[in-house]
């Protein structure tokens, strides 16, 4: 349930991905899907902003005014970047605090560039970044609250992680690397260093148990949306679908150098949205 816009990390990026969520918002009606745009659009720009050349304290700074900008809107003062947004927040009870753990998310790879978080820090990285996303598309979806928030939380980790996973040397070229540390250790790697790591010989011993651990989340995540109307998770079925079908595609392929790019075919992207785009 995570947004592309255009980091490799963060997952808001390639023009296929971009597609998937394009393809599954326009199904939504008219005030759903205005909604899920300007939820896409607030990620897209504080997603460039931390993607960019600029120096880190510029980088720094701007994310801060969208801190300052988002606590206007919900006292009542939109600034005119977010005055199309006060509708929304009042008709799907949009939250503010998703808002900014979004900016914190993507402010994580500002001070310097993460590479091999532990664990815990991943997680964090992971619930910012997309499932914090998720719980404020849920909402649009109208989905009860409960399960929205186990959905946003299982599916945005799950995209993420698949996100990551085919990124990896994309992200090793921006000088990040996201697989974690606890991983890395117990595989025999013991660099950081983005573009030796995914060298070695031995990083499928890292990547197969994240494959396992997305898969897990997938299955969570299709359990909640099993549960609920299929009008209020026919958008999340749809990238969980497609995105599930990226990871699909990295597990045949392997993990080993050299690592081909994978991409769900043009037939596949039809299928799924046939399925499940009409009730």
């Amino acid at each position: 349930m995570t947004l592309e816009a255009a980091t490799p990390g963060a997952s808001y990026g390639s023009t296929a991905s971009g597609s998937s969520f394009y393809a599954a918002m326009r199904i939504l009606p008219h005030d759903q899907r205005e909604a899920m745009f300007q939820i896409y659009s607030f990620c897209r720009q504080v997603d460039d902003i931390a993607d960019s050349d600029g120096p880190r304290d510029e980088r720094l700074a701007a994310l801060q005014q969208w801190r300052n900008d988002i606590d206007a809107l919900y006292q009542g003062n939109p600034p005119p970047r977010l005055k199309d947004y006060v509708a929304s927040v009042k008709t799907f009870a949009l939250k503010r605090e998703d808002f900014l753990a979004i900016v914190d998310g993507m402010e994580m790879d500002v001070p310097q560039d993460i590479r091999a978080p532990d664990m815990a820090t991943l997680d964090l990285y992971c619930d910012r970044v997309a499932s914090a996303v998720g719980r404020l598309s849920v909402r649009v979806f109208g989905m009860p609250e409960e399960d929205g928030i186990l959905l946003a939380y299982h599916l945005g980790r799950a995209l993420q992680l698949t996100n990551i996973l085919r990124d990896i040397d994309e992200d090793a070229g921006l000088g990040r690397l996201y697989l974690p540390r606890e991983a890395l250790l117990h595989a025999g790697i013991t660099s950081n260093d983005p573009n030796r790591v995914i060298a070695e010989r031995a990083l499928p011993k890292v990547c197969v148990p994240l494959t396992q651990r997305a898969k897990m989340h997938f299955e969570k995540s299709d359990e909640i949306m099993n549960r609920n109307k299929r009008r209020a998770v026919r958008a999340p079925r749809i990238m969980s679908k497609y995105y599930h079908s990226i990871l699909d595609l990295l597990i045949a392929r392997g993990f080993n150098a050299p690592r081909e790019p994978v991409r769900v075919s043009k037939i596949t992207r039809i299928l799924i949205l046939l399925r499940y785009a009409f009730i």
